[in-house]
């Protein structure tokens, strides 16, 4: 018996929050009660970091006036991002991309400024400081997923105009913006899977071994494509 193991009740509603975490893009008008948004911040901070760094900034927007800029300027990368999709332009204006004006809490998630003195870690892979700031988001989203709260990442910004608008300091770095709120029901499957845009790639094409492209041994993926 592993001591150090969850209880199975503990351990399904883990992995049921990782199983049902959605990208959410549809939102009801119902508030976040203060306490349960500290709850999902206080999860992310709890994420690992490379050299124990810390490196994620939250910004939660309050004023209904910036949150419009924000929108407004996803919206102009929402264009800009179907005139490089080319032949895929007019598919991707029919999908909803982010819920910022119906959302009841929305976050800007940022890189700190003056991360260089941080070697520790990063002395070859610099970026792992967007590594461990992408731990805390997913926290706080299985968090908020556990609590019936939905959370959508929108990453259609240019991050010169977000920290201009959140009069964010040089060197600091935007990496997301949350849409958080309560939810009619959470997506069956992911929105992007549903609507056609592109499906869950089986595990077993993904898994290697000792060399890149050489198929793990099939005694080690049993049952990784049964979900």
């Amino acid at each position: 018996m592993n001591t150090n193991a969850f209880s199975p009740a503990e351990i399904d509603g883990v992995y049921r929050a990782i199983r049902e975490r959605r990208d959410m893009r549809h939102f009801l008008p119902i508030p976040i009660a203060p306490e349960q948004l500290e709850r999902f911040i206080g999860a992310a901070h709890q994420a690992p970091s490379v050299g124990l760094m810390q490196p994620w900034r939250f910004i939660r927007i309050a004023d209904s006036g910036l949150r419009r800029q924000i929108h407004a300027h996803v919206e102009e990368e929402r264009v800009q991002t179907a005139h490089a999709l080319d032949q895929r332009a007019q598919e991707f204006m029919r999908l909803k991309v982010e819920g910022i004006l119906e959302c009841a809490e929305l976050l800007v998630v940022a890189l700190m400024d003056d991360r260089e003195p941080y070697v520790f870690g990063r002395r070859t892979m610099p970026q792992m400081d967007l590594a461990s700031a992408s731990c805390a988001i997913q926290n706080f989203w299985l968090a908020a997923r556990a609590e019936g709260v939905g959370v959508g990442w929108v990453s259609l910004f240019d991050p010169q105009r977000l920290r201009e608008l959140c009069a964010m300091p040089d060197g600091s770095a935007p990496i997301a913006v949350l849409c958080v709120g309560h939810v009619e029901q959470f997506y069956p499957a992911p929105m992007l899977e549903a609507e056609g845009w592109d499906k869950r790639r089986p595990l077993s094409s993904l898994i290697y071994e000792d060399s890149w492209g050489n198929p793990a041994a099939s005694n080690c993926l049993a049952s990784t494509d049964a979900q």
